[in-house]
């Protein structure tokens, strides 16, 4: 009986205690460095944002962030391996636009796109555009839908890959408006922006910042921005929105999320010194750099952002019949 006591009287104490210990670690964190895994290869504006972003969270939290590149399956090799990661703050994952659209088409991806994940913030923005030759007829969207409507069925587009974010966005485009164009892909931005040069694209959609070296030389022009709101680089250029197309508007983001189930004090923690990252003059300036503007939403406002951008995506691939590969 004694002994029976004494082994029930430990079971209660250590109870007791591994709430305490769990909430000192999480009161201490991060006292190790801490993993960053970005879905894509080195070089790339996911992977040169976020280091830009890691060595703010090393200096602001006095520890050292580690980014990490595991590229392939349009970021869904990344995401499973973090979904199912150790729960304790020390493994992070990088993701954009693109992991709302790899939820669509990705075939079998390895995790659900929100509840897999806690969301930290949002870090960054980027823009997405809609361009037309030099020699284009189209001075605006409306004039974009005339001039391709009259090419009938030798109308194309042109974006980067089948299935991408920059396709989806252009295909959304093209099923509000009721243009009678046909996508063509293209391995890189410099492929789109050659079939624009060669008039074999009408328009095409891309990155502001992957062209915007190409719009001093004369051989595109801008008719349009795919976000919600006007570019500061280019405040003359309305937004498809403005143009007629109300509610249209898809911003590049570029974000950091945990697994599920990572600790609130932790998620918390870390939103809080990515606003302290993202207010640094430095920072701004490196990020502006490559065509991104910084960004610090709420862990909240952030899941929201996931959950529409899926629900768009898919919507738009189910009409277009896209199916996930």
């Amino acid at each position: 009986m004694l002994r029976k006591l004494t082994l029930a009287a430990f079971a209660a104490a250590v109870t007791m205690v591994l709430p305490s210990v769990s909430a000192s670690a999480q009161e201490d964190w991060p006292t190790k460095p801490v993993r960053i895994l970005v879905g894509f290869g080195a070089g790339g504006g996911t992977d040169v944002a976020t280091r830009i972003i890691a060595e703010g969270l090393s200096d602001v939290l006095k520890q050292q962030f580690v980014v990490e590149n595991r590229p392939g399956a349009g970021g869904s090799i990344a995401g499973g391996q973090i979904a199912r990661a150790d729960k304790d703050g020390y493994n992070l994952l990088a993701i954009s636009t693109g992991h709302a659209v790899s939820a669509v088409m990705v075939k079998n991806v390895p995790y659900h796109p929100v509840k897999d994940f806690a969301p930290i913030s949002i870090f960054a923005n980027s823009a997405y555009v809609v361009m037309v030759p030099k020699d284009s007829p189209a001075k605006d969207l409306k004039g974009l839908i005339k001039h391709v409507n009259s090419l009938g069925s030798q109308s194309n587009y042109s974006t980067v890959g089948l299935g991408s974010t920059q396709h989806l966005i252009a295909e959304d485009l093209v099923q509000r408006t009721g243009m009678k164009a046909q996508q063509v892909s293209y391995r890189t931005t410099g492929d789109v922006l050659g079939a624009l040069r060669r008039g074999d694209a009408a328009f095409a959609v891309d990155l502001f910042h992957a062209v915007r070296g190409h719009l001093d030389s004369g051989d595109i022009r801008l008719i349009a921005m795919a976000t919600p709101q006007r570019w500061p680089e280019v405040p003359d250029v309305p937004t498809v929105a403005e143009s007629g197309l109300k509610g249209f508007g898809v911003m590049a983001w570029y974000g950091l999320v945990a697994p599920a189930g990572t600790p609130q004090p932790i998620v918390d923690r870390l939103s809080k010194a990515m606003k302290q990252v993202v207010a640094r003059k430095d920072v701004q300036k490196r990020l502006a750099g490559i065509g991104a503007l910084v960004a610090a939403t709420s862990p909240e406002e952030f899941a929201k952002t996931i959950e529409t951008d899926v629900e768009t995506f898919r919507a738009v691939a189910k009409r277009a019949g896209l199916e996930p590969k």
